[in-house]
């Protein structure tokens, strides 16, 4: 995902407002062994890429920031809403390096939900870990991981240690939580 992003000389609490006020968004980019830089982003372009993007990978999306006509690529670590409103007010950026390694949380998504053996018996599905962190290199992120629970009976559950985690990427998870699991329904 593409976005330009300008520098912002002030840290002043006064200037943040003015800055949400003008319609764009406060932001950090951390880099490791550069200065911090303050960074200003269009809030309707970034409203526009949170719109096409799929739920629950914003921490797993690259981002391509274009500061000052220079190309940085970076991930979101952070990100704040307005609690009445619930727009974005700040993002906290972290630079990514080709060979450096980084911590994401990937999302878990179930597949095979409407042929789940143990849903057609009248169970439920309940999921209980939505994502799993991961340390890997940028190029190596993976989008999401996915479970297949097609074969779940009632009871029955699977681990972290049945999602496939492709080569280069390292769970900082212990395998044998439950990740998802059928549950019958109490009468």
């Amino acid at each position: 995902m593409k976005l330009t992003a300008h520098v912002r000389p002030s840290t002043k609490k006064g200037d943040t407002k003015q800055i949400r006020r003008e319609g764009k968004v406060p932001a950090i980019l951390y880099s490791v062994g550069k200065p911090n830089q303050q960074l200003t982003l269009e809030a309707a372009e970034f409203n526009a890429v949170l719109r096409e993007m799929k739920q629950g990978h914003l921490g797993t999306t690259i981002f391509h920031l274009k500061i000052d006509g220079k190309e940085r690529k970076a991930i979101i670590k952070d990100i704040q809403y307005q609690l009445t409103t619930y727009k974005v007010s700040h993002i906290d950026f972290e630079e990514l390096f080709d060979e450096v390694p980084v911590s994401v949380k990937v999302p878990i998504s179930c597949t095979g939900v409407a042929d789940c053996t143990g849903i057609k018996l009248g169970g439920f599905l309940r999921q209980i870990i939505r994502h799993v962190k991961v340390e890997c290199l940028p190029k190596h992120i993976p989008a999401e991981f996915q479970v297949d629970v097609r074969d779940l009976g009632i009871k029955q559950a699977k681990k972290l240690s049945d999602i496939k985690i492709p080569q280069g990427v390292k769970p900082l998870a212990k395998m044998d939580e439950v990740v998802v699991v059928v549950s019958k329904r109490s009468t």
